[in-house]
């Protein structure tokens, strides 16, 4: 009988009947919802870049040739009689090239530092809605502390004393992000705690960290995937700002905020598509982000949920 009663207190992974129900379910809704699908599809365009962006790129993104610096679109030349498909920057280095390879420095830094800033915001809000008391002041009063101050002023700061590198950025943005997941967890969790599977699981000797976890946290991940969707895209905007500043990677390291930064000197010439492709490739990216967010908002409130 207590076994029972401890499988009922936990939720239950879905069948596979179920997972795939709600498969088609949300594949119907993309479809039907149109944006989001196109969102999908730019998404994935760029993951593709990330992954594969070495393999397909057409140049060495750092390599220069001074003779055909600020290339127009479509220009070919050089050594082996390349073509330059989106032109060259300033330094004669294929433009995109240079937009293949960034496409995995801003993914990367947009996935770990939301798995940084969410690790710490959600553990930290799971402990301060458990506990209560003084533990939630402290946790509180010192997300109230990191809010008081401009968060791109402390990124700066920071990334000043560390130094650029993709670590550092990933560190220092992480860490910017935990708050936001910290108060969302930590009113779920006020929420849950007094709920009756939550007082089965501790009447039957569950231990705190198994409520905790095992009871609590599979029951607030849905607000916590769609805040982490948003939150992905304001770190990208994030990065591209700080390496628009010169304070994110190396140099070295193309990226779509530092291609902006080199294109400030060229705009005055005409020279467009300096400026023009790497914004695009922002844009693109933070608005399907931000479109899928929405999408996923809607999809996973249980008050618009339809049986399909």
């Amino acid at each position: 009988m207590a076994v029972d009663t401890v499988t009922a207190a936990r939720p239950a992974a879905p069948p596979l009947s179920n997972r795939r129900k709600e498969f088609r379910r949300a594949w119907r809704s993309l479809v039907a919802a149109k944006w989001p699908l196109v969102a999908l599809f730019i998404l994935l365009g760029v993951l593709f870049a990330a992954i594969f962006g070495p393999a397909i790129a057409p140049l060495d993104p750092n390599r220069q040739n001074i003779m055909l610096r600020l290339a127009d679109p479509l220009t070919a030349g050089g050594r082996n009689n390349a073509m330059f498909y989106l032109g060259t920057d300033g330094l004669g280095r294929d433009v995109l090239s240079r937009l293949l390879y960034g496409a995995r420095i801003s993914l990367m830094v947009g996935v770990f530092a939301i798995m940084v800033g969410g690790t710490i915001g959600v553990v930290a809000g799971l402990v301060a809605g458990y506990f209560g008391g003084w533990i939630d002041d402290v946790i509180m009063r010192l997300g109230d502390i990191q809010l008081a101050f401009p968060f791109i002023l402390l990124a700066i700061m920071f990334l000043v004393i560390l130094g650029p590198g993709v670590f550092n950025i990933i560190l220092v943005l992480g860490v910017g992000q935990w708050v936001t997941y910290a108060r969302i967890v930590r009113a779920q969790t006020l929420s849950l705690r007094e709920k009756e599977y939550v007082e089965a699981a501790r009447a039957l000797g569950d231990s705190t960290f198994s409520v905790i976890f095992r009871t609590i946290l599979p029951n607030i991940m849905a607000p916590l995937t769609v805040i982490a969707s948003f939150n992905v895209a304001s770190v990208i905007l994030s990065e591209a700002s700080l390496s628009f500043l010169g304070l994110g990677v190396p140099p070295n390291v193309p990226t779509w905020g530092a291609m902006l930064a080199d294109s400030r000197d060229q705009l005055m010439a005409n020279k467009w598509w300096l400026a023009v492709f790497p914004g695009l490739a922002i844009v693109c990216t933070v608005l399907s982000f931000n479109i899928l967010g929405d999408w996923l908002r809607d999809f996973l409130d249980p008050r618009l949920k339809t049986v399909g």
